[in-house]
C-alpha cells in the first residue's frame, strides 16, 4: 500500500504565497516521479508540475516562473512553492506518485486565491 498526505493549502490573497507538501509512505521504490495536479469543478484534473528522483522538473506554462516543485528523496516528500498567486490558481491540488506498478493519489488540499 502507498499513502500520500498533502498539506499546506488554504486561503490567500492575490499575490500571496503558499507552500504545499506531500509525504508518501508505504511500499515505495526510490525510482519514482512525483507531481502536483489541480482540479476545479467542471474541469479535468491538470498537471501543474512534476519531478523525478534525479531532480528533473517540469512546470506547466501557466505556473512557470511562479511555482517551483522540489523533492526530498530521503523523506519521500514533494513540495510545491507557489508565489504570486492568482485567482485562476484556485482549485484542489492533488499529489501523485508514479511507480512502476501504478500511480497513487493523495486526497487533495484546497487552495483558494481571493481577488
Amino acid at each position: 500500500q502507498v499513502h500520500l498526505v498533502e498539506s499546506g493549502g488554504g486561503l490567500v490573497q492575490t499575490g500571496g504565497s503558499l507552500r504545499l507538501s506531500c509525504v508518501a509512505s508505504g511500499d515505495i521504490n526510490r525510482l519514482n516521479v512525483m507531481g502536483w495536479y489541480r482540479q476545479v469543478p467542471g474541469k479535468e484534473r491538470e498537471l501543474v508540475a512534476r519531478i523525478s528522483n534525479s531532480g528533473a522538473a517540469y512546470h506547466a506554462d501557466s505556473v512557470k516562473d511562479r511555482f517551483t516543485i522540489s523533492k526530498d528523496n530521503a523523506e519521500n516528500t514533494v513540495y510545491l512553492q507557489m508565489n504570486s498567486l492568482k485567482p485562476q490558481d484556485t482549485g484542489v491540488y492533488y499529489c501523485k506518485i508514479e511507480l512502476a506498478r501504478g500511480d497513487y493519489w493523495g486526497q487533495g488540499t484546497q487552495v483558494t486565491v481571493s481577488s
